[in-house]
Protein backbone atom coordinates (compact mmCIF):
# COMPACT_ATOMS: atom_id res chain seq x y z
CA UNK A 1 0.00 0.00 0.00
CA UNK A 2 2.60 2.51 -1.10
CA UNK A 3 -0.03 4.87 -2.45
CA UNK A 4 -1.17 6.03 1.00
CA UNK A 5 -0.98 9.78 1.65
CA UNK A 6 -0.85 11.44 5.05
CA UNK A 7 -2.25 14.81 6.08
CA UNK A 8 -2.15 16.91 9.24
CA UNK A 9 -5.09 18.91 10.57
CA UNK A 10 -3.77 22.22 11.89
CA UNK A 11 -4.75 23.12 15.50
CA UNK A 12 -6.49 26.40 14.65
CA UNK A 13 -9.34 26.33 17.15
CA UNK A 14 -9.91 28.87 19.88
CA UNK A 15 -9.02 26.32 22.56
CA UNK A 16 -5.55 25.83 21.06
CA UNK A 17 -5.08 29.57 20.60
CA UNK A 18 -6.13 30.23 24.20
CA UNK A 19 -3.63 27.59 25.36
CA UNK A 20 -0.75 29.49 23.78
CA UNK A 21 -1.03 28.82 20.06
CA UNK A 22 -0.93 31.54 17.40
CA UNK A 23 -1.71 32.07 13.73
CA UNK A 24 1.99 32.62 13.07
CA UNK A 25 2.80 29.30 14.72
CA UNK A 26 0.27 27.60 12.46
CA UNK A 27 2.16 28.85 9.41
CA UNK A 28 5.40 27.55 10.87
CA UNK A 29 3.65 24.23 11.46
CA UNK A 30 2.61 23.96 7.80
CA UNK A 31 6.22 24.55 6.75
CA UNK A 32 7.39 21.94 9.25
CA UNK A 33 4.79 19.43 8.01
CA UNK A 34 6.05 19.93 4.46
CA UNK A 35 9.66 19.46 5.55
CA UNK A 36 8.77 16.29 7.47
CA UNK A 37 7.17 14.73 4.42
CA UNK A 38 3.47 15.14 5.11
CA UNK A 39 1.46 15.15 1.90
CA UNK A 40 -1.15 17.66 3.02
CA UNK A 41 -2.24 20.15 5.69
CA UNK A 42 -5.88 20.93 6.53
CA UNK A 43 -8.06 23.43 8.35
CA UNK A 44 -11.58 23.16 9.73
CA UNK A 45 -14.40 25.68 9.46
CA UNK A 46 -16.92 26.88 12.02
CA UNK A 47 -18.92 29.88 13.13
CA UNK A 48 -20.11 28.27 16.35
CA UNK A 49 -16.61 27.46 17.61
CA UNK A 50 -14.17 30.31 17.12
CA UNK A 51 -11.10 29.51 15.04
CA UNK A 52 -8.69 31.08 12.59
CA UNK A 53 -10.60 31.55 9.32
CA UNK A 54 -9.40 28.69 7.07
CA UNK A 55 -9.22 30.36 3.66
CA UNK A 56 -7.22 33.28 5.07
CA UNK A 57 -4.69 30.96 6.66
CA UNK A 58 -4.47 28.72 3.60
CA UNK A 59 -3.68 31.75 1.44
CA UNK A 60 -0.79 32.58 3.74
CA UNK A 61 0.31 28.94 3.83
CA UNK A 62 0.32 28.82 0.03
CA UNK A 63 3.02 31.48 -0.08
CA UNK A 64 5.07 29.84 2.70
CA UNK A 65 5.21 26.36 1.13
CA UNK A 66 6.02 24.82 -2.23
CA UNK A 67 4.88 21.20 -2.37
CA UNK A 68 2.34 20.31 0.28
CA UNK A 69 -1.36 20.06 -0.60
CA UNK A 70 -3.54 22.54 1.31
CA UNK A 71 -7.14 21.74 2.13
CA UNK A 72 -10.30 22.34 4.12
CA UNK A 73 -11.69 19.64 6.41
CA UNK A 74 -14.33 20.61 6.03
CA UNK A 75 -15.44 23.95 4.61
CA UNK A 76 -19.14 24.80 5.08
CA UNK A 77 -20.01 26.72 1.89
CA UNK A 78 -23.35 27.90 3.33
CA UNK A 79 -21.48 30.34 5.58
CA UNK A 80 -20.28 32.38 2.58
CA UNK A 81 -21.72 33.98 -0.54
CA UNK A 82 -21.45 31.28 -3.23
CA UNK A 83 -20.33 33.55 -6.08
CA UNK A 84 -17.75 35.49 -4.10
CA UNK A 85 -16.42 32.26 -2.62
CA UNK A 86 -15.88 30.86 -6.11
CA UNK A 87 -13.65 33.87 -6.83
CA UNK A 88 -11.79 33.46 -3.53
CA UNK A 89 -11.20 29.74 -4.04
CA UNK A 90 -10.16 30.16 -7.65
CA UNK A 91 -7.68 32.83 -6.60
CA UNK A 92 -6.40 30.60 -3.78
CA UNK A 93 -5.81 27.83 -6.31
CA UNK A 94 -3.86 30.27 -8.47
CA UNK A 95 -1.73 31.46 -5.56
CA UNK A 96 -0.96 27.87 -4.53
CA UNK A 97 -0.37 26.79 -8.14
CA UNK A 98 -2.96 24.05 -7.95
CA UNK A 99 -2.32 22.67 -4.46
CA UNK A 100 -5.84 23.19 -3.07
CA UNK A 101 -8.33 20.45 -2.15
CA UNK A 102 -11.74 21.41 -0.81
CA UNK A 103 -13.39 19.13 1.69
CA UNK A 104 -16.96 20.43 2.02
CA UNK A 105 -19.91 19.64 4.24
CA UNK A 106 -23.47 20.65 5.01
CA UNK A 107 -23.29 20.98 8.78
CA UNK A 108 -24.40 18.64 11.55
CA UNK A 109 -28.00 18.31 12.82
CA UNK A 110 -28.46 19.54 16.35
CA UNK A 111 -25.32 21.69 16.17
CA UNK A 112 -25.18 23.73 12.96
CA UNK A 113 -28.67 25.24 12.84
CA UNK A 114 -27.66 28.56 14.49
CA UNK A 115 -24.79 28.97 12.02
CA UNK A 116 -27.10 28.47 9.05
CA UNK A 117 -29.62 30.91 10.49
CA UNK A 118 -26.87 33.48 10.95
CA UNK A 119 -25.79 32.91 7.33
CA UNK A 120 -29.34 33.27 5.98
CA UNK A 121 -29.51 29.70 4.67
CA UNK A 122 -32.44 27.40 5.45
CA UNK A 123 -30.96 24.37 7.22
CA UNK A 124 -33.66 22.17 5.70
CA UNK A 125 -32.22 22.84 2.24
CA UNK A 126 -28.58 22.34 3.28
CA UNK A 127 -27.84 19.43 0.93
CA UNK A 128 -29.37 21.08 -2.13
CA UNK A 129 -27.62 24.33 -1.21
CA UNK A 130 -24.28 22.52 -1.00
CA UNK A 131 -24.67 20.66 -4.30
CA UNK A 132 -25.88 23.82 -6.05
CA UNK A 133 -22.92 25.77 -4.70
CA UNK A 134 -20.41 23.18 -5.92
CA UNK A 135 -21.98 23.06 -9.36
CA UNK A 136 -21.98 26.87 -9.49
CA UNK A 137 -18.29 26.97 -8.56
CA UNK A 138 -17.42 24.50 -11.27
CA UNK A 139 -19.40 26.47 -13.82
CA UNK A 140 -17.60 29.70 -12.97
CA UNK A 141 -14.20 28.00 -12.84
CA UNK A 142 -14.78 26.62 -16.33
CA UNK A 143 -15.22 30.17 -17.66
CA UNK A 144 -19.01 29.92 -18.02
CA UNK A 145 -20.77 33.01 -16.68
CA UNK A 146 -24.21 32.13 -18.06
CA UNK A 147 -27.21 32.29 -15.69
CA UNK A 148 -27.36 29.54 -13.08
CA UNK A 149 -30.59 27.98 -11.84
CA UNK A 150 -30.27 25.09 -9.40
CA UNK A 151 -32.65 23.70 -6.82
CA UNK A 152 -32.17 26.58 -4.38
CA UNK A 153 -29.62 28.93 -5.97
CA UNK A 154 -30.75 31.16 -8.82
CA UNK A 155 -28.64 33.78 -10.58
CA UNK A 156 -29.72 35.54 -13.77
CA UNK A 157 -26.35 37.29 -13.99
CA UNK A 158 -22.92 36.07 -13.01
CA UNK A 159 -19.51 37.73 -13.25
CA UNK A 160 -16.58 36.33 -15.14
CA UNK A 161 -14.14 34.53 -12.86
CA UNK A 162 -10.39 34.03 -13.30
CA UNK A 163 -9.58 30.49 -14.39
CA UNK A 164 -8.02 28.53 -11.50
CA UNK A 165 -4.63 26.89 -11.91
CA UNK A 166 -6.28 23.45 -11.79
CA UNK A 167 -8.38 22.79 -14.93
CA UNK A 168 -12.00 23.02 -13.85
CA UNK A 169 -11.00 24.16 -10.37
CA UNK A 170 -9.76 22.43 -7.21
CA UNK A 171 -10.94 18.88 -6.39
CA UNK A 172 -13.96 18.85 -4.08
CA UNK A 173 -14.44 16.07 -1.53
CA UNK A 174 -17.70 15.48 0.34
CA UNK A 175 -17.63 15.02 4.11
CA UNK A 176 -20.57 12.76 4.94
CA UNK A 177 -21.49 9.11 5.35
CA UNK A 178 -25.30 8.90 5.24
CA UNK A 179 -26.75 6.78 2.40
CA UNK A 180 -27.75 9.96 0.58
CA UNK A 181 -24.27 11.45 1.02
CA UNK A 182 -22.68 8.30 -0.38
CA UNK A 183 -24.83 8.47 -3.51
CA UNK A 184 -24.08 12.17 -3.95
CA UNK A 185 -20.36 11.53 -3.56
CA UNK A 186 -20.48 8.93 -6.32
CA UNK A 187 -22.48 11.21 -8.60
CA UNK A 188 -20.92 14.61 -8.05
CA UNK A 189 -17.74 14.74 -5.99
CA UNK A 190 -14.02 14.14 -6.47
CA UNK A 191 -13.38 12.54 -3.09
CA UNK A 192 -14.88 11.26 0.14
CA UNK A 193 -13.88 12.53 3.59
CA UNK A 194 -15.71 10.66 6.39
CA UNK A 195 -14.80 9.69 9.97
CA UNK A 196 -16.71 6.45 10.67
CA UNK A 197 -15.80 4.70 13.95
CA UNK A 198 -15.93 1.25 12.31
CA UNK A 199 -13.63 0.28 9.38
CA UNK A 200 -16.37 -2.06 8.13
CA UNK A 201 -18.68 0.94 7.71
CA UNK A 202 -15.93 2.66 5.75
CA UNK A 203 -15.63 -0.30 3.37
CA UNK A 204 -19.41 -0.49 2.91
CA UNK A 205 -19.62 3.25 2.29
CA UNK A 206 -16.89 3.14 -0.33
CA UNK A 207 -18.67 0.28 -2.10
CA UNK A 208 -21.87 2.35 -2.19
CA UNK A 209 -19.95 5.30 -3.64
CA UNK A 210 -18.44 3.13 -6.36
CA UNK A 211 -21.88 1.74 -7.20
CA UNK A 212 -23.31 5.27 -7.50
CA UNK A 213 -20.35 6.37 -9.62
CA UNK A 214 -20.77 3.41 -11.98
CA UNK A 215 -24.45 4.25 -12.40
CA UNK A 216 -23.41 7.73 -13.58
CA UNK A 217 -20.76 6.34 -15.91
CA UNK A 218 -17.96 7.72 -13.74
CA UNK A 219 -14.58 6.12 -13.22
CA UNK A 220 -14.48 5.17 -9.53
CA UNK A 221 -10.70 5.58 -9.45
CA UNK A 222 -11.13 9.34 -9.92
CA UNK A 223 -12.83 9.59 -6.50
CA UNK A 224 -10.25 9.90 -3.69
CA UNK A 225 -11.15 7.83 -0.59
CA UNK A 226 -9.93 9.78 2.44
CA UNK A 227 -10.30 9.45 6.22
CA UNK A 228 -10.49 12.00 9.05
CA UNK A 229 -9.02 10.38 12.19
CA UNK A 230 -8.44 11.89 15.63
CA UNK A 231 -5.31 10.41 17.21
CA UNK A 232 -3.45 10.53 20.52
CA UNK A 233 -0.38 8.33 20.96
CA UNK A 234 0.30 7.04 24.48
CA UNK A 235 1.69 3.74 25.74
CA UNK A 236 -0.68 4.01 28.72
CA UNK A 237 -4.22 3.32 27.43
CA UNK A 238 -5.86 4.93 30.47
CA UNK A 239 -3.86 8.12 30.04
CA UNK A 240 -4.52 8.12 26.29
CA UNK A 241 -8.24 7.69 26.86
CA UNK A 242 -8.20 10.58 29.32
CA UNK A 243 -6.46 12.76 26.75
CA UNK A 244 -9.13 11.95 24.17
CA UNK A 245 -11.85 12.75 26.70
CA UNK A 246 -10.26 16.10 27.52
CA UNK A 247 -10.01 16.93 23.82
CA UNK A 248 -13.63 15.98 23.15
CA UNK A 249 -14.95 17.97 26.10
CA UNK A 250 -12.84 21.01 25.20
CA UNK A 251 -13.67 20.87 21.49
CA UNK A 252 -17.28 19.68 21.49
CA UNK A 253 -18.49 19.96 25.06
CA UNK A 254 -19.17 16.21 24.98
CA UNK A 255 -17.43 13.23 26.64
CA UNK A 256 -15.38 10.78 24.63
CA UNK A 257 -18.08 8.11 25.04
CA UNK A 258 -20.47 10.27 23.05
CA UNK A 259 -18.05 11.50 20.38
CA UNK A 260 -16.67 8.03 19.62
CA UNK A 261 -20.14 6.96 18.54
CA UNK A 262 -19.85 9.49 15.71
CA UNK A 263 -16.15 9.85 14.90
CA UNK A 264 -13.14 7.56 14.74
CA UNK A 265 -10.94 8.24 17.77
CA UNK A 266 -7.65 6.39 18.22
CA UNK A 267 -5.28 6.02 21.15
CA UNK A 268 -2.60 3.56 22.19
CA UNK A 269 1.05 3.04 21.33
CA UNK A 270 2.42 4.03 17.94
CA UNK A 271 2.15 0.37 16.95
CA UNK A 272 -1.49 0.31 18.09
CA UNK A 273 -2.28 3.43 16.06
CA UNK A 274 -0.58 1.99 12.98
CA UNK A 275 -2.69 -1.14 13.31
CA UNK A 276 -5.87 0.89 13.57
CA UNK A 277 -4.97 3.06 10.58
CA UNK A 278 -4.12 -0.05 8.57
CA UNK A 279 -7.64 -1.33 9.15
CA UNK A 280 -8.94 1.69 7.27
CA UNK A 281 -6.42 1.43 4.45
CA UNK A 282 -7.41 -2.23 4.11
CA UNK A 283 -11.01 -0.96 3.82
CA UNK A 284 -9.96 1.33 0.96
CA UNK A 285 -8.82 4.64 2.51
CA UNK A 286 -5.94 6.25 0.65
CA UNK A 287 -5.55 9.76 2.13
CA UNK A 288 -5.37 9.75 5.93
CA UNK A 289 -5.92 13.08 7.65
CA UNK A 290 -4.58 13.01 11.19
CA UNK A 291 -6.09 15.31 13.79
CA UNK A 292 -3.92 15.33 16.89
CA UNK A 293 -6.04 15.32 20.05
CA UNK A 294 -3.94 17.90 21.90
CA UNK A 295 -4.81 21.35 23.17
CA UNK A 296 -1.55 22.85 24.48
CA UNK A 297 1.34 23.62 22.09
CA UNK A 298 3.75 21.46 24.11
CA UNK A 299 1.47 18.44 23.99
CA UNK A 300 0.82 18.98 20.29
CA UNK A 301 4.55 19.18 19.54
CA UNK A 302 5.22 15.91 21.36
CA UNK A 303 2.41 14.20 19.50
CA UNK A 304 3.49 15.75 16.18
CA UNK A 305 6.95 14.24 16.61
CA UNK A 306 5.49 10.82 17.34
CA UNK A 307 3.03 11.00 14.45
CA UNK A 308 5.88 11.95 12.13
CA UNK A 309 7.88 8.92 13.27
CA UNK A 310 4.82 6.70 12.82
CA UNK A 311 4.27 7.90 9.25
CA UNK A 312 7.92 7.38 8.34
CA UNK A 313 7.74 3.86 9.79
CA UNK A 314 4.56 3.15 7.81
CA UNK A 315 6.24 4.25 4.60
CA UNK A 316 9.31 2.14 5.29
CA UNK A 317 7.14 -0.92 5.89
CA UNK A 318 5.34 -0.21 2.61
CA UNK A 319 8.66 -0.09 0.79
CA UNK A 320 8.58 3.62 -0.07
Amino acid sequence: MNDIRYGLLLPAGQAQLAAGGSARALLDLVVSAEQRGFDSAWLGDSLLRARVEPLTLLAAAATATERITLGTAALIPAYRNPVHTALVLGSLDLVSQGRIVLGVGAGFPGISEPEFELSGVDFRTRFSHLDDTVQLWRQLWSGNSNPFHGKVLHYDWLPEAPRPHSPGGPPIWLAGATPAALKRTGRLYDGWLPYPPDPADYAAGLTAIHTAAAAEGRDETTITPALFATVYIDEDPIRGRAALDDYCRTTYGMPVEQVEQIQVLMTGSAKDIATQLNQYTAAGARHLQIRIAAISPDSFTTQFDQITDLIHAQRRSAGE
